[in-house]
């Protein structure tokens, strides 16, 4: 779930931010990139900065490094500006045509491509500090990376897990996983039939949203559906590979019947009722949900966290959270300086506890606070090295594939409403028409 993913990012320390920001030519320092005229030579600059943290712990997060930058640089201040998950595409599309984008963008990766290839935001390729890059590992990188220009840094990621209710799973017998040694799916689709007992399914599958789930989750069994040809254009397939997860909880709905079908329609927070209520055994979520859980699970409530089943490997696909600057600001090189500040090391561990998840950058995910053993927090953490960035979204038209294709035909798939030929042909041969319309 895009609006909770992990972050955290390694830095040159504050100190090595401030002497870095110290260190910009005073002329640098002459202009604000907020729109209307510059001030006068030797005046202050405001930078303004859209945030879309939501949670209450991460908002405080926010404003208190935006209140510490702001304290240390009085020629050079930031402004707080709250964003929304649900409606930041369309608002961001007006205020660049309009000229009123903000300076510094949070965004997720999965949304960046039309910006990106549109002009809209800045190549921070040159401007990245040599710290940043090298802790931030090559495959984070890559999510954030069109036509081989740097256009959104990714600092918070969140892995997929499967929150389950411990009481269910002892009184079954079976295996519990553990990050090094996960159940295959095949593992998992047993569990999942040996917990369905009476009124209470073996799983939940919440797929309002259903492509990214199954995109992600198709990694781990070698699955992309969108694959690169030697002339450089992105092609649709639909191999075995990218059979296994769909087929899968197609099966649980409508073959086994472990699987609730009344959940298909909902999105992640609409099961957690019906999770506390012993309605269902398990259910596939974002790392962030615990945060959820822990507020609003009945007193005594047991449940636990599990790393999500594997395939030939236990990688999963996912849209870390970036930040960007548009490429109207005058003053990137400020912009940068505080972002540098933002994803230091110590602040990325603030931002990443504060949205309950984790971060791209090693240093940071070194810190201890985020490998105790509370909320399970340690056991998101170990799957930090098997998320790789969602192979579809840096492809242009894969927004329009995904709305008007993909997410009709997996529903009514996984509902039972269509068979695998069918989706097969929506996905693939409908498919290829939209990208081609976008590599002519």
């Amino acid at each position: 779930m895009r609006r909770q993913l992990p972050a955290s990012r390694p830095g040159i320390g504050r100190r090595g931010l401030l002497a870095a920001a110290a260190a910009l030519p005073a002329a640098a320092l002459s202009a604000g990139c907020s729109g209307g005229p510059p001030p006068a030579r030797g005046g202050r600059i405001t930078l303004r900065f859209q945030s879309l943290a939501w949670q209450r712990d991460s908002v405080r997060t926010n404003k208190r490094l935006v209140a510490e930058w702001n304290a240390r640089h009085p020629d050079v201040q930031v402004a707080y500006v709250q964003g929304a998950w649900p409606t930041v595409h369309d608002q961001l599309l007006t205020s660049f045509e309009g000229g009123e984008a903000p300076d510094i963008i949070h965004d997720a990766s999965d949304d960046l491509a039309e910006f990106a290839y549109g002009g809209d935001l800045a190549d921070l390729t040159p401007l990245l500090p040599d710290r940043l890059r090298r802790d931030i590992p090559r495959q984070s990188w890559a999510a954030g990376t069109f036509d081989g220009r740097i256009h959104g840094i990714p600092f918070l990621q969140e892995p997929r897990v499967l929150i389950a209710n411990r009481a269910l799973l002892r009184r079954s017998k079976v295996r519990l996983p553990e990050p090094e040694h996960p159940w295959t799916w095949d593992e998992f689709a047993a569990t999942a039939r040996r917990l369905t007992r009476g009124s209470t399914y073996g799983v939940a599958w919440p797929l309002k949203e259903p492509v990214s789930v199954t995109l992600d989750l198709a990694l781990s069994t070698g699955g992309r559906v969108f694959h690169r040809r030697p002339d450089g254009r992105t092609e649709i397939r639909f191999d075995a590979a990218d059979q296994v997860v769909p087929r899968l909880i197609h099966d649980q709905v409508n073959v086994d019947r472990s699987a609730a079908r009344s959940t298909l329609g909902m999105g992640g927070s609409d099961t957690l009722p019906g999770f506390f209520a012993g309605r269902y055994a398990m259910v596939p979520l974002g790392f962030s949900y615990r945060q959820q859980i822990v507020q609003q699970a009945p007193r005594g409530f047991d449940w636990t966290v599990l790393p999500a089943p594997k395939g030939t490997t236990s990688d999963q696909g996912v849209s870390p959270q970036t930040l960007s600057v548009a490429e109207r600001c005058p003053h990137k090189e400020e912009a940068m300086a505080f972002i540098d500040f933002l994803l230091s090391p110590p602040n990325m561990v603030r931002l990443a506890l504060g949205d309950w998840l984790l971060p791209t950058g090693q240093k940071a995910l070194a810190d201890p606070a985020l490998r105790v053993a509370r909320h399970d927090r340690a056991t998101g953490t170990a799957l930090a090295g098997s998320l790789r960035p969602a192979p579809a979204q840096s492809v242009r038209g894969y927004p329009e594939w995904k709305d008007k294709l993909a997410t009709p035909g997996l529903q009514e798939y996984f509902s039972g409403g269509i068979d695998e030929k069918t989706l097969r042909g929506r996905l693939v041969d409908d498919g290829n028409l939209v990208l081609a319309r976008y590599q002519r």
